[in-house]
C-alpha cells in the first residue's frame, strides 16, 4: 500500500540563498500563496536570525498562510531558537527547524568542537526547541560525510530529545544513490526510537545527482522531501520540486508513495520564481522548461502525431504547461480570458480580471493574436506588487546610422510628469540612462536577453534586464510588441524595485543600530544552512 510522501520545500530559505534569488517580503509572500495552492505539505519561510527581513517574512507568512507547516530554519543555539519561535509562534502548524553539523570534517575546521561537545549541544538544542515547539526538527549538517556510527549517536540524541523529523543531508552534493539510500536504512535501523520520527531527505545539485539521491532517500526509508521550485539553492542547487513529485508520479509503479501536490500549479509555481528572482531555467530543464513537451525530429513529430503517448510520458497539461494553441483575439471578452487563466491555474478575482483585460486588449490591439505565454507574462508584470514610484507614460527613440542613439523618456510620479532624453550607443542604453536622469539613480545593466513569445513575426518580446543600483542588483521584466519599450519598461521595474528596497533597507538599518546590541547583529550577519 503506498504511504505519503510529504513534500517540504524550502525556496523561500535555502533557494533564496542563492547567489542572485533573494525576495523582499512582498515577493515572499506572493511565492508563499503559490506555494500554498500548489499544495506543498511544509513551508521553511526563512532563517529569521539572518536579518530582519527574514524574521519580517516569517512572521507574515506564519500569519496568513494556515494550511501548510511553516518552518523556520535556527542554528543550535539559544538565540537563534528563540528568534525563530518568536517568528513562527503565530503560525496554524509551526515548525522549528535545527542543525549542527556533524562530520569530522565541520567539526574540526569549522566548528572546532570534539564529538561529545556537538552531542551535548544537539541534546540541548533539540531540547529547547521542543519545550517552545511540538515540531522540531533536526538536521545534522553534512550527514553525508559524517562517520556513520557517530551520525547514528547525533541521531537517537536528537530522538531522545524531542526531534519529531530527521533530515539527513548531503549538504555538499558528494554521495551518491547507494551511499544515500543505505545512510537511510542504516540510521532507521540503529536508532532507537525511530519509529516516532520522519526521516527526510535533503540534496544538493553539486554533482547533477540531487533528485536521483532524493528518490534513493525515499528508497531507503524517508517519507519527507526537502526541495525547492526549479531546483534553485545554494552552488549548484537544490533538488527540484517539480522534477520528484512527477518522477514519484509517472513511477508510482515501482515507488510506493504518493504526495498531494496540485502538479497543475507547477508551471505557474515556475514561472513566478522566474519572475520574481529573474533566475531564467534552461530551455530543457526537465517538467517546466521551454522544451519539456517541443517535438522537431520528423520521426518524434510523427509518432506524437499518431498518438502523444508515443514521446511523452507526461501530458503538458499535467504540470499546468501552456500548449501554445491560438486561443484568443482583440474580439476576446473577459469571459474567454478569465476561462483561459483558469486553465493555466490561475483563478483571479474580478479586479484582477479588469486589470488582467485591460492589459490583454492593450496588447491585442497591437498584435493578430495573443498566446499562452503572453497571458502568463501580462499576470506575472501586470500585477507586480512592489510600489511603483514611476510609470512609463512616453517613449521616443531615433537612431542614426552610426550607431548613436537618442531617446526621450516621460515618467509620471505622484501625478506629476518628468521628461528627458539622452544619447547612448544603442537605443535601449539611451532609454535607460534618460530613466537615471529622472530617478537620480544611475544603474548598470548586470544582465540581459531577449526572449520571442508566440510564433512568427507576431509574436511579442519578453526582455529581462538585472541591474544595479548602489551596489545591489535588482530584476525587471516586461514585454511588448517593440524591443526598445519592453527594455525601457523591465529597467524601470528593476529601477522601482532600487528605490523600494533601498529605502526599506536604509529603514531596516536604522532599527537595528537603535535596538540590537553589536555582537548580536554580528551573530545575524553570519551564514547558516545545510
Amino acid at each position: 500500500m503506498s504511504e505519503k510522501l510529504y513534500i517540504f520545500d524550502t525556496t523561500l530559505r535555502d533557494g533564496e540563498q542563492s547567489p542572485g534569488c533573494s525576495m523582499n517580503l512582498a515577493e515572499k509572500l506572493e511565492m508563499a500563496r503559490q506555494l500554498d495552492r500548489l499544495g506543498v505539505d511544509i513551508l521553511e519561510a526563512g532563517f529569521p536570525v539572518a536579518s530582519q527581513g527574514d524574521y519580517d517574512a516569517v512572521l507574515a507568512i506564519a500569519e496568513e498562510i494556515r494550511r501548510p507547516t511553516i518552518a523556520a530554519l535556527a542554528r543550535a543555539n539559544e538565540f537563534d531558537i528563540d528568534r525563530a519561535w518568536a517568528a513562527l509562534k503565530g503560525a496554524a502548524k509551526p515548525r522549528i527547524h535545527t542543525f549542527l553539523a556533524t562530520s569530522d570534517i565541520h567539526l574540526k575546521y569549522k566548528l572546532r568542537k570534539t564529538r561529545e561537545e556537538v552531542l551535548k549541544m544537539i541534546s540541548w538544542a533539540v531540547g529547547h526547541a521542543s519545550s517552545l515547539c511540538q515540531d522540531v526538527e533536526f538536521s545534522p549538517e553534512d550527514a553525508g560525510r559524517t562517520d556513520r556510527s557517530y551520525l547514528i549517536e547525533c541521531c537517537h540524541a536528537a530522538v531522545e530529545a524531542g526531534a519529531t523529523v530527521l533530515n539527513l543531508p548531503d549538504t555538499v552534493g558528494y554521495c551518491l544513490e547507494p551511499e544515500y539510500e543505505k545512510m537511510f536504512a542504516d540510521v532507521k535501523a540503529g536508532v532507537p526510537g525511530i519509529e516516532k520520527v520522519i526521516l527526510s531527505t535533503h540534496t544538493h545539485n553539486d554533482l547533477g545527482l540531487a533528485v536521483a539521491n532524493t528518490l534513493a532517500g525515499v528508497r531507503g526509508g524517508a517519507r519527507q522531501v526537502e526541495c525547492t521550485i526549479n531546483g534553485i539553492g545554494e552552488r549548484a542547487g537544490n533538488a527540484a520540486l517539480e522534477e520528484v513529485v512527477m518522477a514519484v508520479y509517472v513511477r508510482r509503479d515501482v515507488e510506493p508513495v504518493y504526495t498531494d501536490i496540485h502538479t497543475e500549479q507547477l508551471y505557474a509555481a515556475s514561472q513566478l520564481l522566474i519572475r520574481l528572482t529573474g533566475m531564467v531555467v534552461q530551455r530543457n530543464k526537465a517538467i517546466v522548461g521551454r522544451n519539456a513537451f517541443a517535438h522537431e525530429a520528423g520521426i518524434h513529430q510523427d509518432g506524437y502525431l499518431k498518438n502523444a503517448i508515443t514521446y511523452e510520458i507526461i501530458s503538458p497539461e499535467t504540470v499546468g504547461m501552456p500548449t501554445n494553441h491560438i486561443v484568443l483575439g482583440k474580439h476576446s471578452g473577459r469571459h474567454a480570458l478569465a476561462n483561459r487563466y483558469k486553465e493555466l491555474g490561475y483563478d483571479l478575482t474580478k479586479p484582477e480580471i479588469e486589470r488582467a483585460y485591460e492589459l490583454f486588449t492593450r496588447l491585442a490591439d497591437r498584435k493578430k493574436n495573443v498566446y499562452d505565454e503572453d497571458l502568463i507574462s501580462i499576470v506575472n508584470e501586470g500585477f507586480e506588487h512592489i510600489p511603483e514610484l514611476y510609470t512609463l507614460k512616453l517613449l521616443e527613440s531615433v537612431s542614426n546610422s552610426e550607431g548613436r542613439s537618442t531617446a526621450t523618456v516621460e515618467l509620471e510620479r505622484d501625478d506629476q510628469s518628468y521628461r528627458e532624453s539622452a544619447t547612448a550607443e544603442g537605443p535601449c542604453d539611451a532609454a535607460f540612462r534618460a530613466i537615471d536622469r529622472i530617478t537620480g539613480m544611475q544603474g548598470t545593466v548586470t544582465d540581459f536577453s531577449v526572449h520571442s513569445l508566440g510564433a512568427g513575426p507576431d509574436g511579442t518580446a519578453e526582455v529581462c534586464i538585472r541591474a544595479r543600483f548602489q551596489e545591489k542588483e535588482f530584476f525587471g521584466k516586461s514585454i511588448s510588441y517593440n524591443v526598445v519599450e519592453a527594455a525601457a519598461r523591465a529597467y524601470l521595474q528593476a529601477a522601482n524595485k532600487g528605490v523600494y528596497e533601498i529605502r526599506r533597507a536604509a529603514k531596516e538599518s536604522a532599527s537595528c543600530r537603535s535596538s540590537v546590541h553589536e555582537n548580536e547583529l554580528v551573530d545575524r550577519l553570519l551564514p547558516g544552512g545545510y
